[in-house]
């Protein structure tokens, strides 16, 4: 009970002068991005944070880890970035946790790229319905309702939702599996980072990233963790996700891990990964 309310870990950690916007992207499927993105949340909500996550996947996998309904005509993302209405409107309570709001993915977002393309400012859609929201930004304009993190969860693809994302976003926080092929996707990726930051976002930058999966039995994950540490450097969470079956269960009841079962390993692993990237703080 102490898990779901958040008063475990309530006041670990300090909050952040302004809204830290996170953009959890990997074009690889598999790498645990929407699960990294709901634990990491729930374990800073758990931590006394102000969470935002805004699920971009049309398949909705963080709204139903996040206990959110999201049936068809439920007010979701589809309605904010192709029909403009305010983030306000969209916005839920995740039941499960204190601090922890969700903006649902419905399968109407599988559309929107199409519906977008002929739309003014197409990519800049959630940059502004964040930018219009009045507990985003920082202490002397939001006051203490602020959000301390948004999280984005986007697709596994490099479209326009996953566009939208990288332009209203300050952080990229990407999710690698420890296995050799999760690096050949990730070039890919950084490529179009690189080219929104020229074209569309100068403040885009890659701040976090989260080994998952990760098998310390195996030479593999070993040599992909040493690779990864190396070219990326203090970018990479010291903290490693281990395999975990609890991890995989919990979304089947509607949970994140941090509720489902806090003394797990990949419970407590998430929550130290939480734990880092509030301490580490947001990049000048």
């Amino acid at each position: 009970m102490l898990a779901r309310t958040g008063g475990l870990y309530k006041n670990g950690v300090q909050r952040p002068e302004a809204t830290r916007v996170f953009v959890v992207a990997n074009q690889k499927g598999g790498v645990g991005k929407t699960t990294s993105t709901v634990n990491v949340a729930a374990g800073l909500a758990q931590l006394g944070q102000r969470v935002l996550v805004i699920d971009l996947d049309p398949q909705g996998n963080a709204s139903t880890a996040l206990s959110v309904d999201h049936h068809r005509g439920t007010p979701s993302t589809y309605e904010m970035l192709v029909e403009g209405q305010a983030l306000a409107d969209v916005m839920t309570v995740c039941p499960d946790l204190d601090g922890l709001y969700v903006v649902p993915a419905t399968i109407d977002l599988a559309g929107a790229e199409i519906e977008l393309v002929s739309v003014v400012a197409r990519e800049q859609r959630l940059a502004k319905a964040l930018a219009a929201h009045p507990w985003i930004g920082n202490a002397a304009e939001a006051g203490e309702e602020r959000f301390d993190y948004v999280f984005i969860d986007c697709p596994p693809s490099l479209g326009l939702l996953t566009l939208n994302a990288l332009v209203a976003g300050r952080e990229m926080f990407i999710p690698i599996q420890a296995e050799y092929y999760a690096l050949e996707g990730l070039g890919q990726l950084l490529e179009t980072v690189e080219m929104v930051k020229q074209h569309l976002n100068p403040l885009l930058i890659v701040s976090t990233i989260l080994l998952t999966m990760y098998d310390a039995r195996t030479r593999l994950a070993a040599g992909v963790a040493e690779e990864v540490r190396s070219h990326f450097g203090d970018q990479v969470l010291k903290t490693a996700v281990p395999r975990s079956v609890r991890v995989s269960e919990a979304p089947s009841y509607g949970q994140t891990v941090m509720t489902y079962d806090p003394a797990s390993a990949g419970a407590l692993s998430y929550l130290e990964a939480a734990r880092e990237i509030a301490s580490k703080g947001a990049p000048a």
